[in-house]
């Protein structure tokens, strides 16, 4: 039996893996990458390893095992149909007949088009009959403590998000509940609604951001349309300027506010403070 955790390189992967380490031997655990240099320091560590990419449904043939807990998390390709990119592992982990699939999702209450995949997603993991859970993790800190070098150049924070509020956690925390669920007993056919225990606003992390770099930076507040043409101009292409703007527009609808207590249940712990994020990225 392994625990095995896909795109397990990436940000939050390799956190995952990390934190598995600290609680299972390094054996029991398997890290599924699409390039095996880049887990070469897991593989050092006892992890095992394996090759598989959610484009070419052959490379999960024999991946999984009776018993494994899987934790399929989300794809990033956004433009490369992501659902049926999961529907590949989802497939794969009930021909083998696994014994949890954990999956990353996005928040209920988030209908901004990025949560369209995810949505869809859920509905062929639960007609699947798999034992499931979903991880549905709301935004995390890091989408905004590591694009600082703008905002701090031009001291302000730009978004078209209105007076809405966050429930960020950071990627640590999201990983600390993947690994709860994976090591744990009783998570077969649970949803998690995952965020920080304390919701902000953009005013406040401007408000905090001067506070910690002693410069004066300022919320300025945009439109959607004028938010969309600063991140074009920025290079991001088109799809991406729509999944953000889409999102920005849900956090002024107060979509992306987790009040369930879940993920500091999950972890035994509080979230990390925005504060505390701020400082590692400042300190970075």
């Amino acid at each position: 039996m392994s625990i095995v955790v896909t795109g397990a390189t990436g940000h939050l992967g390799r956190h995952v893996v990390e934190q598995l380490l600290e609680k299972v031997p390094a054996e029991q655990i398997t890290a599924v990458v699409r390039d095996e240099a880049k887990a070469a320091d897991l593989a050092a560590r006892g992890v095992r390893t394996a090759v598989a990419d959610y484009n070419a449904p052959e490379t999960f043939d024999g991946l999984f095992a009776a018993g494994d807990k899987v934790l399929l998390i989300s794809g990033n390709e956004f433009d490369k149909g992501r659902v049926r990119q999961h529907t590949v592992v989802i497939d794969a982990a009930k021909a083998a007949g696994v014994a949890l699939l954990a999956y990353t999702s996005a928040p209920g209450t988030l209908t901004a088009a990025l949560a369209d995949d995810h949505r869809a997603t859920e509905k062929v993991l639960l007609a699947s009959g798999l034992p499931y859970s979903l991880l549905r993790n709301g935004w995390y800190h890091e989408n905004y403590t590591e694009n600082l070098a703008p905002v701090l150049e031009h001291g302000a924070v730009v978004q078209s998000a209105g007076d809405g509020r966050i429930s960020s956690a950071s990627r640590a925390d999201y990983a600390a509940a993947a690994v709860a669920v994976l090591t744990g007993e009783g998570h077969e056919n649970t949803t998690y609604e995952l965020g920080g225990d304390e919701a902000w606003g953009f005013a406040e992390y401007a408000a905090e951001l001067s506070r910690q770099t002693g410069k004066e930076i300022v919320y300025n507040p945009v439109s959607a349309e004028a938010y969309a043409e600063i991140l074009a101009g920025a290079g991001l292409p088109a799809h991406l300027v729509e999944i953000f703007a889409g999102v920005d527009a849900s956090i002024e609808k107060g979509e992306l506010v987790v009040s369930s207590g879940d993920l500091s249940r999950l972890t035994g712990r509080p979230a990390t403070p925005l504060a505390e994020a701020v400082a590692a990225a400042l300190k970075g």
